[in-house]
């Protein structure tokens, strides 16, 4: 194996035998073989589409096979050998629509196409842009498969899936330097800004509009439930499933922003929260006195106490009971035969729910503030939490941010800080977690209309963006802002593996893209 698509890889180079992860070699080949059958299946996919014949049902499939390859999503390889299986399914049913070259079996769809990342391409900067380009379609179909299962979906992000995973592959007959990969790259940034926006129209359409909401940390006596992830619909079936069983519903990591949603909070059983980011689920969950779900990704080895642990989705691990269509009785039966909850604990509560909307609508009191002087600057600092050392940086950052800033936050990187009292300025407080690490969207959105607003571009605001980033999401986020031009972006705890020391040297030169240093300095050189 050889993996070096997440921030804590191997000595900062790469995995080779076993992932840091926890990702063993055997599931790192068949993901590299799965990726290279999804390569074959878009080519098939692009050439059906030139004869106008589309298929939603294989679009939302190539979207949730390739959310499978991203770091902590599936550590089964029976599971990745029945989407194996699936893939070559869906790529001889297309195929024998669209009048082309139907594949034998895997062997037929992997023959030809090379998997392994090492041998991309021989030139260092062209491999590295190669990379660039398919860790950022990884993050992209996550947030399409997220919009899928809301019901909302845009062809043209179908289309890029495809036209990304053919660049490179056997079957791509464009000729492309340098710049061609970087500017496919760029496209990337631009189509996952359409998938984020995808996701946000299906969550408040389906959940309602987020709105400032306290959340517990504390817990209830009785059974209890801890979901984790980021899917919203599987948040909903549980409740919906667990209503009236006397049962408490915990969110985890990138749950907590669900507590904003109405119709979700409406549920009186939904608890509260529990634990911090995903990387702390190991010392944390086995505390947990019920049963656990996992539904997206971030899922850790449970070894120890996975016999109370299920997953759902796209998750997979080896020996987990997995919950198929939404049926979630045997996660509640378990958490009815686990003691739950001795006694009341109320705990410290944390201000979520302030999305897109409700940032907005105090946009008047931020605007004000800006022009009086009394607020000096704008903070985003936020992204993929980590286990690697380095990233008490963000903490000590948001702790000396001086008292006449705001701080937006988003993703797991708040688990830094979520809990700190940060206190108000002018009416508004300080600390504004504005949700997922898909709500970047949001916080995008939030930018560009305060630009507008004070009547100048969103490189001129008085805004920092200071970001950490772990895996294939952040990637494609980062995209999104390139692609967007936004510049003087901070990235940390360490840069990617696999940036070239030539591509990076054209971000920093393009877009002042700069690795974080120490609190103080990087204090001292936004501010002065």
């Amino acid at each position: 194996m050889f993996c070096n698509q997440c921030e804590q890889t191997n000595k900062g180079k790469g995995c080779e035998k076993i992932g840091i992860c926890g990702k063993k070699a055997e599931v790192a080949d068949i993901q590299d073989a799965l990726v290279a059958q999804l390569r074959e299946l878009a080519h098939i996919a692009l050439q059906a589409r030139a004869k106008g014949i589309m298929d939603v049902a294989v679009d939302d499939f190539a979207a949730k096979a390739l959310f499978s390859t991203l770091t902590n999503v599936n550590f089964d390889p029976e599971a990745l050998r029945a989407l194996q299986a699936a893939t070559l399914l869906h790529a001889q049913e297309l195929a024998k629509k669209a009048g082309c070259t139907v594949p034998a079996d895997v062997d037929a769809m992997l023959a030809g196409h090379v998997s392994a990342i090492t041998a991309f391409a021989a030139d260092e900067d062209v491999r590295s842009a190669m990379q660039l380009l398919l860790y950022g379609l990884k993050g992209v179909a996550a947030y399409a498969d997220h919009a899928a299962e809301l019901g909302q979906r845009d062809p043209e992000v179908a289309a890029f899936l495809y036209r990304g995973l053919v660049a490179g592959s056997k079957n791509d007959t464009e000729a492309r330097d340098l710049g061609g990969w970087l500017g496919l790259a760029l496209e990337c940034g631009k189509i996952n800004l359409r998938a984020m926006e995808l996701l946000e129209t299906g969550n408040i359409a389906s959940f309602g509009s987020p709105s400032p909401t306290k959340v517990s940390l504390g817990h209830r006596k009785g059974k209890a439930i801890l979901i984790s992830g980021h899917d919203l619909r599987d948040l909903k079936a549980l409740l919906e499933q667990t209503k009236g069983l006397g049962i408490n519903v915990y969110t985890h990591g990138e749950m907590l922003p669900a507590h904003g949603y109405p119709e979700l909070r409406a549920y009186p059983h939904l608890a509260g929260h529990f634990g911090t980011a995903w990387q702390n689920q190991q010392k944390e969950l086995p505390d947990f006195p019920g049963a656990v779900l996992f539904t997206t990704n971030c899922i850790q080895n449970p070894k120890g106490y996975e016999d109370k642990v299920f997953t759902c989705g796209n998750v997979g691990w080896p020996g987990l009971t997995h919950c198929v269509n939404r049926d979630f009785s045997a996660v509640i039966r378990k958490a009815q035969e686990l003691p739950g909850f001795a006694e009341d604990a109320p705990g410290k509560e944390v201000l979520s729910g302030l999305g897109r909307e409700a940032v907005l609508a105090a946009a008047p009191k931020v605007l004000e503030a800006a022009k009086s002087g009394k607020l000096r600057h704008i903070f985003l600092v936020g992204g993929c939490d980590g286990a690697r050392p380095g990233r008490d940086y963000y903490t000590e950052l948001v702790e000396k941010i001086p008292a006449d800033c705001l701080v937006l936050t988003l993703a797991c990187g708040k688990f830094r800080f979520f809990d700190k009292d940060l206190g108000e300025l002018e009416g508004l407080p300080r600390l504004i977690d504005m949700g997922q690490c898909n709500d970047a969207y949001g916080a995008i959105q939030v930018a560009v209309a305060l630009a507008q607003a004070l009547q100048c571009g969103v490189n001129d605001l008085p805004l920092s963006l200071v970001l950490s980033w772990y895996e294939q999401k952040a990637v494609s986020i980062l995209l999104t802002l390139l692609a967007l031009d936004v510049k003087n972006i901070r990235i940390g705890p360490s840069l990617p593996a696999f940036i070239s020391p030539n591509i990076l040297n054209m971000l920093v030169e393009k877009w002042h893209l700069t690795p974080i240093s120490t609190a103080d300095e990087d204090l001292k050189a936004i501010l002065g």
